[in-house]
């Protein structure tokens, strides 16, 4: 049987994803990393180099399988806000993955800047605001994506009704607000 290492580098991907979402960069073991990849500690250092930059890997990973799945469409803000929604609500591990991203690092990987500066210039150049305006048409657009995840089931749920219903009918508020939003901010 030959190695593959495009292979054992997946598998380690995929275990550190489950690792970090759990607990964080901090409370992350490496071996326990290498263990659910079948692989041994030396492959995540010589794949990644150090636990952190495999951190920003699995980051990385997972924001290009997210870009994947909710594309930007600069002429449909509100329609990306409801594929955000979709995929975070699909895996919310990626959700928690980026919480912790923010308590643990002082600064966004240049992997981050640079897709948000870019999907903010996109619109930006579409609308012909400032890309000060996209940015922000953007931040709200993602924060109200983020809101579902980050609100407990018996706040976003009070009447205790059917949760796939109470999910679509969050899901349109997203996408009306988001609209709303971006005719006021970029006159959409």
């Amino acid at each position: 049987m030959s190695y593959d290492s495009a292979a054992t580098r997946a598998r380690l991907l995929d275990a550190a994803y489950d690792e970090f979402v759990r607990v964080g960069l901090a409370g992350g073991r490496v071996d326990r990393i290498a263990a659910a990849a079948s692989a041994n500690k030396q492959a995540i250092y010589a794949y990644f180099g150090s636990k952190e930059a495999l951190f920003d890997a699995v980051m990385a990973d997972r924001l290009r399988v997210l870009a994947d799945e909710a594309p930007l469409t600069a002429d449909d803000l509100p329609g990306y806000a409801g594929a955000l929604f979709d995929a975070l609500v699909a895996d919310p591990g990626l959700q928690r993955l980026s919480q912790w991203r923010m308590l643990e690092f002082d600064e966004p990987s240049e992997g981050e800047i640079q897709a948000h500066v870019a999907k903010a210039t996109e619109i930006a150049e579409r609308t012909g605001v400032s890309l000060t305006a996209a940015t922000d048409a953007m931040m709200i657009a993602l924060a109200a994506a983020l809101a579902w995840n980050t609100t407990a089931v018996r706040i976003r749920n009070p009447l205790g009704g059917d949760p796939a219903q109470r999910q679509a009918e969050h899901r349109q508020a997203v996408v009306t607000a988001v609209a709303a939003m971006a005719q006021a901010l970029l006159g959409d």
